[in-house]
C-alpha cells in the first residue's frame, strides 16, 4: 500500500507534458484501479479456516443419556428447498438425480423433508419426480446399505476410479449391477415422459372432441352443426386436467397463470426405524437390516395469476418458506439449485457443527463453497471460480461471515424470518478492534431504517417485537404464526454448558412430530396463493427479499446488517457440486445477471454505506466493494486501449522510461506477485486457476460488467426494467464430446468491447512497428512500453479469443491469413497517411489526397 501511495504520487508530480491527455487518462484508471484493488484487499486482512468433527456431534446427539435413554436423534430437523423454473432449460432427470440424493443423505430420515419448488408449473416435472420417489425406494436403501458415495446415481454410475473398492458386502457386485439395470431403465422412463405425456394428452382430447360431437348431434336436432373448438389440455396419468401449466397454453394454464399445486410425492417416515426382512421377496436387493424409510418429499408449485409481481425465485422460496412451515416446520432451511446435488452425504452435519455449537444460535446461515463438474481441463473462462470461493470467501469467514450465493446454504428458519440475533445488544470487536475498537451506543428501533429494523422473540415490549403483530408481518395463517416460536426453540444449541444462555434440554427433539392431514395441507396451499403476501413484510423484512436479480445477496447483507453471523464451511469431500455454463455466451450472460445485480444494490438502500452500526467496518467495506466492482470496467476498457493510443499517437503514458518509473512498476509488480503467492498458498488454489481468473477479471471487466453498469444506470435513470434468460443446465447436441458446448460461437452484443480491444492492440503493435522503422530516430523506449503494455492485454484475452475460434480446426487457415494482410496493410496505410516528423515516405515519395 505505501509502494502504490509513492508510485501515484509520483505519477501525478510527473507528467508527460508532450501528450497531457495521455498521461491524464491513465492517471485517473490508475487511481481508480488503486480505490478498487484497497477495497478488494482490505476484507482479507483475517483470514480463517474451520474444521468439524463429526465424532463429537454424534456423540452429543446421537448417544444415550440420562434425558435420551435409547440414543434417538436429538438433531434438529432440516428442509431442504430445490428449485426448477423450466424443464427445458433444466432437465427433469437432473433434478430427478439431485432429489435422490438429498432422499439418500446420511441424516435422520425423520428429520428431513424435501420440497421441489416448480415455477413452472409443468406437468414433465411433476411426473418426473413421481418417478424419482418410486426409484428412491430401491436407490436410498441400496446407498445405506453399501454406503455410496456420492449419492446421485448419475454420478455415481459415471465414475472413473474402481467402483468395487473398500466394498466390504459380498453382495455388492450384485445388487450393483441390479441397481444399475433399473437406474438405466429410470432414466428411459424419464426421457421418454415429453412423449408419454403427449400422446397421453392427445388421446384424451381426441375422446373429448368425440364427445362433445356427440352431444352437440343429439341437442342440433337435425340443425346444422358448427365445428367445436376444445381447448387442448395436458391430461394427468389420472384421467384429469393438470392444473399447471399446459403444454399448448390455455386460459388459467400459462406460466405466468395457473392454480397453486402441492403434491406428498412420499409421505412423512414413521418415528421408528423400519429395517428390511429377507422374507420381503419384492425387493429387488436383500435389505436385511437396512432402514428402508424415505424422507417426506413434496412437489410444490405456486399459484400465479395476472396482475400479480411474483417475484422470480425469491418469491418461490418464500412460497417454500410458508408452506414448509405449516407441514415440517425444520428449524434449518437447505436451499439448493435443481443442478446442484449432495456429493458429501454428511454434508448436513458438517453444517449442523457449526449451527449447534456453543454461540452457534447467532448464525444466521452455513455457507459451502460451490464445486462444480463437467468443466473443461484447462477451466478457460474460470467457471471454477476458485479465487472467489477459496480466497474471498475464506477471508470473509474471518470477519462477520461469507455472503449467501444463492445455493448450498444451510439457513436457520427464524433468521430468515427477519428476527434480530439472541444478544443483540451485546458488542462483540472484530478483528480490526484495536483499530476500529470504539463500543457504539446501539440505535434506538425510532432511529433505524424501517428495512433494518428486525424482530425479537418476546424480549421487547416496542410495537414491532409485539407477537400479536406478527399476522400483520407474516400474514393470516394462524398455522404460520404459531410455527414461528417452535421454529425458534428447536433451532437452539443444547443447554449442556453455562457458556450456552440460550439453549434446549437434551432430549427435546427426540418427540414424533405431527401426522400430515388433509388440513394440514390445505393450509399449505394457501400460504401459496399469489394473494398471501399482500399487506405483508414478504420480500421486504421477511424471507428472501425481493427488488434485485441478486436477491441472494440482498438477502444475506440484510441479516448481517441485524446483526447475525455466518459461517463458511470447508469440508474435506466437496458438500455439494453443480455445473456451470462452459460457453462462452452462456458464462458472460452469467455474469452480467451478476453484475446487474450489484449495480442494482449500489443504487438501492441496500448499499452498504447506509449500514447499520451493527455490521463490522471491514464487513461494509466487503458489501461495498460487491456494489462498486462492476464500475471498474468503465476504466479497464480505457487502460485496455491506452496501450493501442500509444502506439498511434507515438507517445507513452510517461515522459520517458526512466529509472524511477522502472523501478515503480518493478516493486508494484513483485509486491502483487508476493500477495498473489500468499493467496495461493493458504488457499490451496494452484497458479493456473489464479492466472484464468486474472483472465476472466480482463474479459468479464470488458463485457458484462460493461452492460451491467449501462443496464443498471438505465433502470434507475429511465426506469427500464432488464429481464434475463434462465442458464440452461442442459449439455451439447454432441453426445459423444463432453465439452462439445465449449466450442459452440453464438453471437451476442457482448463481444463487441473485447473483439474491438483486440484488434485495436492488433493494429496499433503494427502501425507502432512500421512507425518506429520507417523513422529517422527510432523512439524504441516507447515502441517496447506501448508493445509490453498492448501484450499485456491481448494476453489477458487469449481465452476470449480462443472462444470465437470454435473448436480447433474448424476455421480455415485463409481467416489468419486475410487477417494478418489486412492488420499490415491498415498499419502501413496508417504510417503512409500521418508518416513521423522527419521521416521518409514509403518508396522515396509521400502520400497525398488529390
Amino acid at each position: 500500500m505505501v509502494v502504490l501511495s509513492l508510485f501515484l504520487m509520483w505519477r501525478i508530480k510527473n507528467p508527460n507534458n508532450d501528450a497531457i491527455w495521455l498521461w491524464g487518462m491513465s492517471v485517473v484508471c490508475e487511481l481508480w484501479f488503486a480505490f478498487s484493488w484497497l477495497l478488494d484487499q482490505l476484507p482479507k486482512l483475517c483470514p480463517i479456516n474451520r474444521s468439524t468433527d463429526l465424532m463429537v456431534l454424534k456423540e452429543k446427539f446421537e448417544t444415550p443419556t440420562p434425558n435420551n435413554p435409547t440414543g434417538k436423534s436429538d438433531l434438529p430437523g432440516i428442509d431442504i428447498f430445490v428449485s426448477t423454473a423450466d424443464p427445458e432449460k433444466e432437465p427433469p432427470l437432473v433434478t430427478a438425480n439431485t432429489i435422490l440424493s438429498i432422499l439418500a443423505a446420511d441424516y435422520p430420515v425423520e428429520k428431513l423433508a424435501c420440497y421441489v419448488s416448480d415455477d413452472g408449473g409443468a406437468l414433465l416435472t411433476f411426473e418426473a419426480m413421481a418417478e424419482a420417489a418410486s426409484f428412491a425406494n430401491l436407490w436410498v436403501p441400496f446407498c445405506r446399505k453399501h454406503d455410496i458415495e456420492p449419492r446421485n446415481p448419475e454420478s455415481y454410475f459415471n465414475l472413473k476410479r474402481d467402483p468395487y473398492k473398500n466394498k466390504l458386502r459380498s453382495d455388492f457386485v450384485k445388487d450393483r449391477r441390479r441397481v444399475k439395470r433399473e437406474y438405466d431403465e429410470f432414466k428411459v422412463r424419464i426421457n421418454g415422459l415429453p412423449d408419454s405425456i403427449r400422446r397421453r394428452s392427445d388421446a384424451y382430447h381426441a375422446r373429448e372432441e368425440i364427445k362433445a360431437m356427440k352431444l352437440q348431434r343429439q341437442n342440433a336436432n337435425d340443425e346444422p352443426v358448427e365445428q367445436l373448438k376444445i381447448p387442448k389440455a395436458t391430461w394427468m396419468a389420472d384421467g384429469t386436467h393438470w392444473p399447471g401449466t399446459w403444454m399448448i397454453t390455455g386460459p388459467e394454464h400459462t406460466k405466468g397463470d395457473h392454480a397453486g399445486i402441492i403434491q406428498v410425492m412420499l409421505k412423512p417416515p414413521s418415528d421408528e426405524p423400519l429395517h428390511g426382512t429377507s422374507d420381503d421377496t419384492s425387493r429387488l436387493i436383500d435389505l436385511t437390516g437396512i432402514d428402508i424409510r424415505l424422507p417426506l418429499l413434496v412437489y410444490v408449485s405456486r399459484e400465479k395469476r395476472p396482475g400479480y409481481d411474483h417475484n422470480k425465485k425469491a418469491g418461490a422460496m418464500n412460497a417454500l418458506v410458508r408452506a414448509s412451515a405449516i407441514m415440517s416446520n425444520g428449524p434449518f432451511i437447505l436451499n439448493l439449485d435443481c443442478d446442484h446435488y449432495i456429493y458429501n452425504s454428511q454434508a448436513m452435519r458438517e453444517g449442523m457443527c457449526f449451527m449447534m455449537d456453543r454461540g452457534g444460535d447467532r448464525l444466521c446461515y452455513v455457507q459451502f463453497p460451490q464445486r462444480f463438474e463437467g468443466i473443461d481441463p484447462s477451466d478457460r473462462y474460470a467457471n471454477h471460480n476458485t479465487v472467489f470461493f477459496d480466497v474471498n470467501m475464506r477471508a470473509l469467514d474471518g470477519l462477520q461471515g461469507p455472503v449467501y450465493v444463492g445455493t448450498g446454504c444451510l439457513f436457520r428458519r427464524i433468521a430468515l424470518y427477519g428476527f434480530d440475533p439472541p444478544r443483540s445488544k451485546e458488542h462483540e470487536p472484530g478483528c480490526c478492534s484495536c483499530c476500529f475498537g470504539r463500543t457504539k451506543r446501539p440505535a434506538s428501533v425510532s432511529s433505524t431504517p424501517e428495512e433494518n429494523r428486525a424482530l425479537r422473540m418476546g424480549d421487547s415490549d416496542d410495537e414491532d417485537m409485539n407477537m400479536s403483530l406478527f399476522p400483520k408481518k407474516f400474514g393470516n395463517s394462524s398455522f404460520l404464526v404459531d410455527s414461528i416460536p417452535v421454529a425458534e426453540y428447536q433451532g437452539r444449541p443444547l443447554a449442556d454448558h453455562p457458556a450456552v444462555k440460550n439453549g434446549r434440554p437434551p432430549g427435546a427433539l427426540t418427540i414424533p412430530r405431527d401426522l400430515l392431514d388433509a388440513s394440514t395441507v390445505a393450509e399449505a396451499i394457501s400460504v401459496i396463493s399469489c394473494w398471501y403476501e399482500d399487506k405483508t413484510e414478504w420480500g421486504n423484512r421477511v424471507g428472501w427479499i425481493y427488488g434485485s436479480v441478486t436477491e441472494d445477496v440482498v438477502t444475506g447483507y440484510r441479516m448481517h446488517n441485524r446483526g447475525w453471523k455466518s459461517v463458511y464451511c470447508v469440508t474435506k469431500r466437496d458438500a455439494f457440486r453443480g455445473t456451470a455454463p462452459i460457453n462462452l455466451t452462456d458464462r458472460l450472460h452469467q455474469v452480467l445477471r451478476w453484475a446487474t445485480g450489484s449495480v442494482e444494490i449500489f443504487f438501492s438502500r441496500n448499499n452498504a454505506i447506509l449500514a447499520s452500526p451493527r455490521m463490522k467496518f471491514l464487513q461494509r467495506i466487503a458489501y461495498l466493494n460487491v456494489g462498486i466492482y462492476p464500475f471498474t470496467s468503465i476504466f479497464l476498457i480505457v487502460y485496455c486501449f491506452l496501450p493501442a493510443l500509444s502506439l498511434f499517437s507515438g507517445q507513452f503514458i510517461v515522459q520517458s522510461l526512466d529509472v524511477a518509473f522502472l523501478t515503480y512498476l518493478l516493486v508494484i509488480t513483485l509486491t502483487l506477485c508476493m500477495l498473489a503467492v500468499l493467496e495461493i498458498k493458504w488457499s490451496g488454489i494452484e497458479l493456473e486457476e489464479w492466472w484464468r481468473n486474472e483472465q476472466f477479471w480482463l474479459i468479464g471487466g470488458t463485457s458484462a460488467h460493461l452492460a451491467a453498469v449501462l443496464q443498471g444506470l438505465l433502470k434507475v435513470v429511465a426506469g427500464i426494467e432488464i429481464s434475463f434468460t434462465l442458464t440452461s443446465k442442459s449439455g451439447g447436441d454432441d453426445v459423444d464430446d463432453e465439452f462439445a458446448d465449449l466450442y459452440v460461437v453464438k453471437w451476442t452484443s457482448l463481444m463487441i468491447p473485447p473483439i474491438v480491444i483486440m484488434m485495436t492492440n492488433l493494429i496499433a503493435i503494427a502501425v507502432g512497428f512500421s512507425r518506429t522503422i520507417y523513422s529517422e530516430i527510432p523512439q524504441w523506449s516507447r515502441l517496447i512500453g506501448g508493445v509490453f503494455f498492448s501484450f499485456w492485454v491481448l494476453a489477458h484475452l487469449y481465452p476470449f479469443a480462443k472462444g470465437l475460434m470454435g473448436r480447433r480446426g474448424r476455421t480455415p487457415t485463409i481467416v489468419f491469413v486475410w487477417s494478418g494482410l489486412i492488420a499490415i496493410t491498415i498499419s502501413l496505410l496508417w504510417v503512409a497517411i500521418k508518416p513521423p516528423e522527419g521521416s521518409i515516405g514509403i518508396g522515396g515519395g509521400s502520400f497525398q489526397f488529390p
